[in-house]
């Protein structure tokens, strides 16, 4: 007689697992709320501050950055990554999130293994104020990798239909002003392994701030608790993710008249990209398609704004940078993005 755990899905395993994430989820609930973890679905009622909300939702995962998170047994931080990569995405329509939900899958269920992933996902919804509201969990032998994982995650945010950040408002001589990423974040990953696949990943390379696995497993910086209080003063904002500055930027702003001029002088970029560079010999031109190359998140401000978003992130210990502008286009045919040396 054949069993469901002959065929490699442990249902005890699974058992323990939602025990265990019942119990992160729930530090995460807030009043809105419905039920709890175990249900067909969640429940959470929507505000009741808002005079004409509108829902904001989104989708992302990790990438292969997870791949290397299972490979190297590094998987305390990769549900920041999960989490941020969707709030921040919300952030830019000018959202504040309401719930996430997690897909996690694996060859093999290891609750205790799987229990680190959910924490880090626990860990990053309560930073931001959002309830993990549920998910689904899946064991698939024969599908994925032995001991390997795939996470997925969804967001819900709501924003005020009149203060939803939009690129038609931006225009000539509006300020670029960026936020620093804390390294990689979740893009560019398929790169990275291509060039480290021959180094030593535990080994301090000159130049960087500690193993090579600690700087490339940086989780995805949180950009929530910073901007919260000032969305209302951002005409529109770049997510910086797979693609970089030039696919990124123009998504911020009216791409039609305008043109975005960016000094690459005008910041530092981190050792860890000139390192990837240098051990890849990658140009340029291709660093700044596939990596952020130092930026994270990038805010499109009017000139009579700036003081008062750089006295808020200056009262939150917040780095920034004025990496450029807007300019009218000549031609409709020019390019959007401009790096200048």
């Amino acid at each position: 007689m054949n069993t469901y755990s002959q065929a490699g899905v442990s249902l005890e395993a699974a058992s323990d697992f939602v025990s265990g994430i019942s119990q992160i989820a729930k530090k995460t609930f807030n009043s809105s709320v419905i039920g709890g973890i175990g249900g067909f679905a969640g429940l959470f009622k929507l505000p009741t501050n808002y005079k004409n909300p509108v829902l904001v939702a989104c989708t992302d995962g990790v990438g292969t950055k997870l791949k290397l998170a299972y490979q190297n047994n590094y998987l305390q931080n990769i549900g920041q990554d999960l989490v941020a990569m969707c709030l921040n995405d919300l952030l830019c329509a000018g959202a504040k999130p309401l719930f996430f939900l997690d897909y996690l899958a694996t060859e093999n269920l290891k609750p205790a293994e799987a229990l680190i992933i959910a924490d880090s996902i626990g860990r990053a919804c309560l930073e931001c104020k959002t309830v993990l509201l549920g998910g689904e969990t899946a064991e698939l032998p024969d599908m994925l990798p032995k001991n390997g994982y795939e996470l997925a995650g969804f967001a819900v945010g709501v924003v005020e239909e009149n203060q939803i950040l939009n690129p038609a408002t931006t225009g000539e001589n509006d300020i670029l002003l960026a936020l620093p990423s804390s390294g990689a974040h979740s893009n560019g990953y398929s790169l990275i392994r291509t060039i480290i696949k021959d180094l030593d990943l535990q080994k301090n390379y000159i130049g960087l701030n500690g193993s090579l696995i600690e700087e490339i497993m940086k989780p995805t910086y949180l950009y929530g608790s910073v901007l919260e209080e000032i969305l209302p003063r951002i005409k529109s904002m770049a997510h910086i993710t797979g693609g970089g500055l030039p696919e990124n930027l123009p998504r911020a702003f009216e791409q039609n008249n305008l043109q975005a001029i960016i000094y690459k002088h005008s910041w530092e970029i981190p050792n860890l990209f000139k390192f990837l560079q240098e051990k890849g010999q990658i140009e340029d031109e291709e660093m700044f398609k596939v990596f952020n190359m130092g930026i994270g998140l990038v805010l499109v401000i009017s000139p009579a704004e700036k003081q008062n978003i750089c006295d808020h992130l200056k009262n939150k210990n917040q780095a920034y940078f004025e990496i450029g502008h807007l300019v009218k286009k000549v031609n409709k045919q020019d390019p959007s993005f401009i790096l200048k040396l």
